[in-house]
């Protein structure tokens, strides 16, 4: 029986989580639970499960560790969005505790740092992203030393047809109209920009230390190869599933075995019509640039990719807030990455968090300006 520790239990990776430990009460236990805000559903979670929880808008950082401490998990499913599940993810790795990792935030601003920690303490982290899920998947059963090429594919997001004339018109709604994951604003968001694909870049290159000319970015609309490999010999290796967030979760709490479960197995004919057809197209860069200013920031590397982040989601709150429209956030994310030299690496979080800092005091320049 493993112990999971979810952090963001609320949220969209966190509810998928709490589903399977609902109904895999043989394999696991729900030692702690920890939201942001919602205190009455993380109350009745906590009841639920009859186990400790933490509103991490009242007690921070250490209430966290605390719950560590108190829960003695095996396994953290750190499902809490954007930046502010870097230090969380640090806390779990420098306990020694297993790190099943939602949030790709945390290997984009600190990778190097993560992995040293990761290293320092035995523990393991174990991507629950639903691409890179796949490609640590592909990479264990096909030897990292025989990849040549990680292919990560997209689903192209709500615009993936619009012309760039089109773009500029877009709204806050239209972009939360995701074809095929049902996630949270700001993903939503930044799937439609393409920037979700971009962070995925250089989580990629950092995660499975590669460079970013071994990574290829592919559209495929219908979200079912959530990622491929291609070996040395030319031959490509893909990992096909329905698009349910649930299927890396427990990939990740189960591994290094693979177990039965009670979702529903893949079948390529098992349709409506018996039938089923997989596209697959470039990216349109030029009308899309936060996907080329992600493979630029991973090429860089230093504290580009930190940028990168910053920036990209001062841009996307201000979208969401009706101050900025579509196309103006690569914009903003350009101007930032270009204006200043970011080459030197973070050496600690307090660096981290520098560059983080001074990125989004400049987006926010820009986009007063």
């Amino acid at each position: 029986m493993k112990r999971v520790l979810v952090l963001g239990a609320t949220g969209s990776i966190g509810s998928s989580t709490v589903d399977i430990l609902r109904t895999q009460k043989d394999r696991f236990i729900c030692c702690g639970l920890t939201a942001n805000s919602k205190k009455d559903e993380l109350e009745k979670l906590s009841l639920e499960f009859n186990c400790p929880s933490s509103l991490t808008k009242q007690e921070g950082i250490e209430g966290i560790k605390k719950l560590i401490e108190k829960t003695k998990p095996d396994i953290v499913v750190n499902g809490i969005a954007g930046s502010s599940g870097l230090e969380p993810s640090m806390i779990v790795l420098e306990a020694g505790v297993d790190l099943a990792l939602a949030n790709k935030e945390t290997v984009v601003m600190a990778g190097p740092l993560m992995f040293e920690a990761a290293k320092r303490s035995g523990s393991k982290i174990l991507p629950v992203d639903s691409e890179h899920s796949a490609i640590f998947t592909l990479i264990n059963q096909c030897g990292k030393e025989n990849i040549d090429k990680i292919i990560i594919t997209a689903s192209g997001g709500p615009f993936r047809t619009f012309s760039r004339e089109k773009l500029a018109y877009v709204t806050v709604s239209d972009a939360l109209k995701h074809p095929t994951w049902d996630m949270g604003v700001k993903i939503t968001i930044d799937s439609a920009t393409l920037g979700n694909k971009g962070l995925e870049v250089i989580e990629a290159v950092r995660l499975f230390d590669v460079s970013a000319s071994q990574v290829q970015v592919v559209v495929h609309p219908q979200s079912i190869i959530h990622s491929l490999v291609r070996t040395k010999d030319g031959i490509v290796y893909g990992q096909f599933s329905e698009p349910d967030m649930k299927h890396p979760i427990l990939q990740a709490l189960d591994w290094p075995k693979i177990l039965s479960s009670s979702m529903k197995s893949f079948d390529l004919t098992d349709t409506a019509d018996g039938t089923r057809t997989l596209t697959f197209e470039k990216p349109r860069f030029d009308d899309f640039p936060m996907l080329s200013l992600a493979f630029e920031s991973a090429e860089k590397n230093g504290s580009y990719p930190i940028v990168f982040n910053a920036s990209n989601e001062i841009a996307v709150q201000a979208f969401i807030d009706g101050k900025i429209g579509f196309l103006q956030i690569p914009e903003c994310v350009s101007k930032v990455l270009h204006e200043t030299d970011w080459s030197e690496a973070p050496r600690d979080l307090k660096d981290v968090y520098s560059a983080d800092r001074l990125a989004r005091e400049k987006a926010k320049a820009f986009l007063n300006s």
